[in-house]
């Protein structure tokens, strides 16, 4: 059955560092849908990203920069209304908070009013301070994310690990005390050295979520369409599947359209 916690109480930020102090590993995962939402949710998830992986899972695109702002508030509206425990995060989709803080503020203010999702989280570090900053002097929760951020696929050119040399890696340790600084509540650091990462998470009191950043931080997320196994196209080191949705489903649909075509589907039992 899995890991299904008894603790009803709703997931805030602050018992989110809570978790870190006592050293309880965060669990994260994405989700869409409100489907999908309430069954992560009801299995015990601390938090949910929805992620603007959205435009590669939902609309089939190839990098996360197409996906609207209108578009992340509909799969937000969608999820929050699956939740009852999990802190809810909203991924600010490209474009919508790097121009100004006065433009990621009018966004963020958007996501949240419509949402009703509990946090937000941006990409970058010393760069986007001042959004950042912004954001949390006005009351709304951000979470950081360093390392490899989708959002700038373009100029990196390519998904390596990030932070391999010493100068990318000080700069990443910077950016990290300067989001904790800043407010930050929680970083998600994405596809790096594990020791780098272990070594933020030991240096900064916020949590630390990792995806391909080994076991020394704080949490773990990952999409969830990926570890259930729902695409089959992807296979990074740092995934564990652990279900094969995409052959149980396309084993499940196929008998369908057998049943349907032999006339099999519905039987008498099956009809009024």
């Amino acid at each position: 059955m899995g890991y299904i916690t008894e603790d009803k109480r709703k997931v805030t930020t602050q018992r989110l560092r809570e978790m870190k102090q006592r050293g309880e590993k965060i669990a994260m995962l994405t989700a869409y849908d409100y489907t999908m939402a309430k069954m992560v949710d009801g299995a015990g998830i601390d938090v949910i990203l929805v992620g603007d992986s959205a435009s590669n899972v939902m609309a089939g695109n190839q990098t996360t920069l197409p996906i609207t702002l209108d578009q992340m508030i509909y799969h937000a509206k969608s999820v929050v209304r699956g939740v009852q425990r999990a802190l809810v995060v909203v991924d600010m989709p490209f474009g919508t908070y790097q121009i100004n803080d006065s433009e990621a503020v009018t966004n963020a203010i958007k996501i949240m009013k419509v949402s009703h999702a509990d946090a937000l989280k941006l990409e970058g570090g010393e760069e986007i301070l001042p959004q950042v900053r912004h954001l949390i002097e006005i009351g709304i929760p951000v979470m950081g994310h360093l390392g490899l951020t989708p959002q700038s696929i373009n100029k990196f050119g390519t998904y390596a690990v990030r932070a391999k040399e010493e100068a990318e890696a000080e700069k990443l340790i910077s950016d990290a005390h300067k989001l904790e600084e800043a407010g930050c509540f929680s970083i998600t650091l994405e596809k790096i050295p594990a020791k780098l990462a272990e070594r933020v998470a030991k240096e900064v009191s916020i949590p630390i979520i990792g995806i391909g950043a080994g076991g020394g931080v704080d949490g773990q997320v990952l999409v969830c369409a990926d570890m259930l196994g729902m695409n089959n196209e992807f296979s990074p080191r740092f995934l564990r599947r652990y279900a094969n949705l995409f052959e149980t489903i396309t084993d499940a649909v196929g008998r369908y359209v057998e049943d349907v075509k032999n006339s099999d589907f519905p039987n008498e039992k099956e009809q009024y």
